[in-house]
């Protein structure tokens, strides 16, 4: 077929679906858990598995795609994207145990690693216009918020009248018409001077990942002075600072260290890991308390969310208002605000819980995570060279996919025994070390709210951008 270059909205709307779809399974599955405990006889670890398996490939993963994008065209990268996470998709809906559920969700996680970021990409080069760039970044803000709040509603839905199995085919009939629309209006693009492959750096950013990942899952379980789990927490701190030394010495890094000299992005990516660890505890406690502990079934759970998803469609928005009138640091010490205090409301979750009580507290926590996204984006790139602006929206897009694996596998191994034992009157007491600890991460995004933005935050990016980018060289 011959690609005939459509519309900049038809494009736009094209690469939205792709954000739609890999952000929605993010949140989609978390509501189908206890149905997939129930069928495949799960066991936690295996559970947080169904969910990291896909969040750690994904952050594995998305510099390289996007640097694979730039390098044999991105066109061609994100319709590789779409096949894989469709057939990933089918593939999960077909699992027989959870362990083939796993693989099946990284084969999808590593199609969903190939549309993000060159989508980002895709978007920045249809729209020439700043202006009109603007825009395009709002509606795919406005979309990132969106698809994560359909996910639990939609989720507990399919799962309740059709299965949980269905959650994944909703996912084929999307990609497919993501994918003709992309054969058939996307152009091909490339960057003008791709980076260099950086192999050993990816197989450290694997490494460093995974075996974080499966230290915090299974240290509950097996020990957390056991000889595995230390051997995995050394193992990704040795990975940690070879990565440094690695990275230091290229000349075209796959992350580039330098970045972390900035106060702005070191912030950015504390904050991304931070937040999206505490959503991801969240929807992984929550979805198990109101549907085993409750006894809730999961359309009813899925509608519990809902004080959620409005939150999330409405302060996304008006966050994204908030930094382009300068106020990111209002819309960041409010977010902290509100996931602080959400949290906080949690932390006397009881069985008998009122079902308004624990509405309000959704909500706020809601207001928390609409608020927090556009500024960790604007912040991260916040004094950055145009040229490396990329790079660095990249890396605060890999802290985000990071901080969720991280929140799933933490949730698990403080919650502990009472997750294990989920119709136990103890669960909801289980929870409550995990509440304390999202209540905290609130706090740290407050004060790194008011830590990055200041004057002396401001001179540190300006060095950064400096060292990255020389002005003869800008």
């Amino acid at each position: 077929m011959t690609n005939e270059p459509g519309s900049p909205h038809i494009i736009l709307a094209t690469c939205c679906l792709s954000l739609f779809l890999v952000t929605m399974d993010v949140t989609i599955v978390n509501i189908a858990l206890p149905a997939i405990r129930h069928d495949l006889h799960s066991s936690v670890s295996g559970l947080q598995w169904s969910i990291d398996g896909y969040t750690v490939v994904i952050a594995s993963f998305l510099l390289l795609a996007g640097a694979t994008g730039d390098r044999i065209g991105r066109r061609r990268t994100f319709q590789a994207g779409l096949v894989l996470f469709s057939l990933g998709s089918l593939l999960c809906s077909l699992a027989p145990t959870t362990s083939m559920l796993v693989v099946f969700r990284m084969c999808q996680a590593l199609g969903g690693a190939m549309l993000n970021p060159v989508a980002m990409s895709i978007i920045v080069t249809t729209f020439a216009d700043p202006k009109a760039r603007a825009r395009a970044i709002g509606v795919w803000g406005a979309v990132f918020g969106i698809s994560m709040a359909v996910g639990p509603l939609l989720g507990g839905a399919l799962t309740q009248h059709v299965g949980w199995r269905s959650i994944f085919w909703v996912n084929v009939p999307i990609g497919l018409v993501a994918l003709a629309l992309t054969r058939r209006y996307v152009p091909e693009s490339r960057a003008a001077q791709p980076r260099r492959s950086d192999p050993v750096g990816q197989l450290l950013v694997i490494v460093l990942f995974g075996t974080l990942t499966s230290a915090v899952i299974e240290g509950g379980r097996a020990g957390w002075g056991s000889p595995l789990i230390v051997g995995l927490f050394s193992a990704s701190l040795v990975a940690l600072a070879a990565l440094v030394l690695h990275e230091r010495r290229r000349e075209q890094p796959l992350i580039d260290v330098r970045f972390f000299q900035s106060i702005p992005f070191s912030a950015a990516t504390l904050c991304a890991i931070t937040s999206f660890s505490a959503f991801a505890a969240f929807l992984f406690l929550n979805s198990l308390y109101l549907q085993e502990v409750r006894g809730l079934p999961a359309a009813r759970a899925g509608l519990y969310t809902l004080p959620i998803a409005g939150a999330l469609v409405i302060f996304a928005p008006l966050s994204g208002r908030l930094v382009a009138a300068g106020r990111a640091r209002t819309a960041l010490v409010l977010a902290g605000m509100g996931i602080a205090a959400g949290g906080l409301m949690l932390t006397t979750l009881e069985v008998g819980t009122s079902t308004a009580y624990l509405l309000v507290a959704y909500a706020t926590f809601g207001i928390g995570m609409g608020l927090v996204n556009a500024p960790i984006t604007n912040t991260a790139v916040s004094g950055m060279p145009r040229a490396q602006a990329g790079l660095a929206a990249a890396i605060a897009s890999t802290s985000r996919q990071v901080g969720s694996g991280l929140g799933v596998a933490l949730a698990g191994a403080i919650a502990g025994g009472g997750l294990a034992a989920a119709r136990s009157a103890d669960f909801a007491a289980s929870t409550h070390p995990m509440w304390w600890v999202i209540a905290f991460d609130g706090l740290v995004i407050v004060a790194l709210g008011l830590a990055s933005t200041g004057a002396r935050a401001r001179a540190s990016a300006q060095r950064v951008a400096y060292l990255v980018a020389p002005p003869e060289l800008a």
